[in-house]
């Protein structure tokens, strides 16, 4: 159901862009802050919907469905929001479009392979990946200004941002890889009955 916590706990992270977007536009410190500490409240919710889901037994198609396009807006929107402020690092751009381009690669595949009723798990690595990437754009949304909101300005949070994005993006690469090698075992697979009858 829609009203289950796991489901409204994804609904969450749809709903986050837009405060996001307009946090991200102010053009401040204090909304770069806001904006990082918003999206990492939304990436452990991206944790913690599966989490409940498991140990209260709330699994749904609807569940099912939401979270990776929950997940896909939240990452497209931010990695868009980044590079539409000139905020991404010198040559960030290139990571970036790596990133947006797996998941679409892996978001067609899963449509595809879903009427042979074959589904893609996630694997070990692509938490990883999943990892390193919010991390990155975390902490790409806070910048230098929020660092020197927060006295460390020392820190130099978009180099650190800039490398863990460059992970993500190799990461992305691998498990793209390796998703598009199952996908393609499947391809020529039997069509589920409902599906062809479409």
């Amino acid at each position: 159901m829609l009203t289950d916590l796991p489901n409204l706990l994804t609904l969450s992270r749809i709903a986050a862009i837009p405060v996001l977007v307009a946090l991200v536009a102010l053009h401040r410190p204090w909304g770069d802050l806001l904006a990082c500490a918003l999206f990492a409240a939304a990436g452990i919710t991206d944790w913690l919907d599966g989490r409940i889901a498991r140990s209260r037994r709330q699994f749904s198609e609807l569940g099912r469905m939401l979270d990776p396009i929950a997940d896909k807006l939240l990452v497209g929107a931010s990695l868009i929001l980044l590079a539409g402020s000139d905020r991404l690092p010198l040559f960030g751009l290139y990571p970036a479009i790596v990133i947006l381009l797996r998941e679409i690669l892996v978001s067609g595949l899963r449509e595809h392979l879903a009427g042979r009723r074959v589904s893609l798990p996630v694997t070990r690595l692509a938490k990883w990946k999943t990892g390193f990437q919010m991390g990155a754009l975390g902490v790409l949304l806070a910048g230098d200004d929020a660092a020197s909101l927060l006295r460390i300005g020392w820190l130099p949070v978009g180099a650190i941002g800039a490398v863990m994005l460059w992970l993500a993006a190799l990461l992305t690469l691998v498990t793209g890889w390796d998703y598009l090698v199952t996908g393609l075992r499947h391809v020529n697979g039997p069509v589920a009955p409902d599906t062809a009858a479409r």
